[in-house]
């Protein structure tokens, strides 16, 4: 006897179906570690954010550390003194791959897909922070090889795995604003002044040189960008904000703050990217204004998905009345608005929504970001940011400086990796590595 299937349980199905959701058809691991056992975990880049993730796999044996500047990585190697240490992630995989199961990479954005592939081809499950990659096709590589190989993967959008995420795709989902067509995403926007440019950004490259820190391997660092001097703009963090390492601010926080609008109405590939602001040949925009168009989605409309950092911002959210937040998502749909932040979101305006009888909860709660991962390389089981999921999500990001840097309207083929008609965006969509780097 079939149990028919109600409208909760349908809604529960679709929600977790449109987070990215893979469950492994295996229920081990590559290498038959069971459930009760500790995965055998490696760390790649592994000061500042790499010791937090490191450290997010705390639980299991950490058996190798890599890191280019042992000072950065100081704390992270006394943590764990049994942990075998190097500077060169792929002299470690070498010689230590049949000893590891899952990696963790807390690189600069540049060293992630280099190290992200080769430690997959070997058949290790991955963590890897956000955005997933510096280019757009390695974002697409990485998702292939995570796929071909049945691989455990997450990137690291921590903010994914809180309660206030699940509640507003809950409201989406469940229709509490109607059908939504239009998002906007801003990033820091000030109410009351212009937009302003970062410290950190529209800036020549340093012309002067300065002796490189002992502790620190600035080849090895360099990876598969084009060389540049050592300079302190770069490191420890500045590297953010130059385009050899990173993508600026987009790349930074696209992948957090979109990841709802991606969750909340499924979207995946964007048909149209344009973008507006500065452009500088070497490091990042003082401000970007970028808009993505979606196509529908099954019973879901086409969406308009707009970004604004570095001081845009929507211009009706004064004359709206709506909350002057200084980072936002706001979901605007034919029955009514919902704006959110990490750790709040309001239903719009007010008033229509006083006394709302929310939807019960239907999305499970998470065992926390990093553990989701662990759990799932000893089970097979799902992770809600997968390399499936968190590709595409990395590849809009990163798109809309595609379209900064080109100065065109992008018409996006996903499916051959093109922007159509506009050839002058492959070499920022496949970047060229220096020699002695490959994928």
């Amino acid at each position: 006897m079939h149990r028919q299937l109600n409208r909760r349980d349908f809604l529960r199905h679709a929600a977790w179906s449109g987070s990215g959701l893979v469950i492994l058809s295996n229920s081990r691991l590559v290498r038959g570690t069971q459930a009760n056992e500790r995965l055998n975990v490696a760390g790649i880049g592994v000061g500042g954010r790499g010791a937090a993730d490191v450290n997010g796999a705390a639980s299991e044996n950490i058996v190798a550390l890599c890191d280019v500047d042992e000072k950065r990585a100081a704390q992270t190697f006394e943590r764990y003194p049994k942990a075998k240490r190097y500077k060169d992630f792929r002299r470690m995989l070498d010689e230590m791959h049949h000893k590891i199961d899952a990696v963790v990479i807390g690189t600069p954005d540049h060293t992630h897909a280099p190290a992200a592939v080769m430690a997959m081809k070997l058949g290790k499950h991955c963590y890897c922070e956000k955005p997933l990659a510096h280019s757009v096709y390695e974002a697409r590589l990485m998702a292939e090889v995570a796929r071909e190989k049945k691989l455990v993967t997450q990137m690291g959008t921590q903010i994914h795995a809180g309660g206030n995420y699940r509640r507003a795709v809950e409201l989406v989902q469940t229709g509490a604003i109607g059908a939504v067509r239009e998002v906007h995403v801003w990033l820091g926007a000030r109410f009351s002044e212009s937009p302003r440019p970062t410290n950190m950004s529209q800036s020549d490259a340093p012309s002067d040189l300065q002796p490189v820190p002992q502790t620190l391997d600035w080849d090895l660092w360099l990876g598969p960008a084009s060389y540049r001097p050592y300079h302190s703009a770069y490191v420890p963090a500045g590297w953010r904000f130059w385009w050899n390492f990173a993508n600026g601010q987009l790349g930074d926080f696209f992948c957090h703050y979109c990841d709802l609008a991606f969750w909340a109405l499924k979207l995946r590939h964007p048909i149209t990217v344009e973008a507006a602001g500065p452009v500088h040949p070497e490091s990042a925009a003082r401000w970007t204004i970028a808009r993505q168009e979606y196509p529908a989605r099954g019973d879901l409309p086409p969406v308009t998905l707009t970004w604004y950092h570095g001081g845009g911002y929507p211009a009706f959210v004064k004359e709206n009345k709506i909350p002057q937040w200084p980072s936002a998502v706001l979901f605007i749909g034919s029955q009514g608005m919902l704006i959110a932040d990490y750790g709040r979101h309001k239903l719009l305006p007010e008033e229509k929504f006083a006394g709302f009888d929310r939807p019960d909860p239907f999305i499970p709660d998470s065992v926390g970001h990093h553990r989701e991962w662990v759990e799932a390389c000893k089970t097979g089981g799902p992770t809600t940011c997968n390399f499936d999921y968190s590709g595409a999500l990395t590849e809009a990001a990163l798109l809309c400086n595609v379209a900064l840097r080109t100065g065109r309207k992008l018409t996006w083929d996903a499916k051959k990796l093109k922007a159509v008609g506009c050839p002058e965006a492959d070499r920022f969509i496949r970047r060229q590595y220096r020699q002695g780097w490959t994928l």
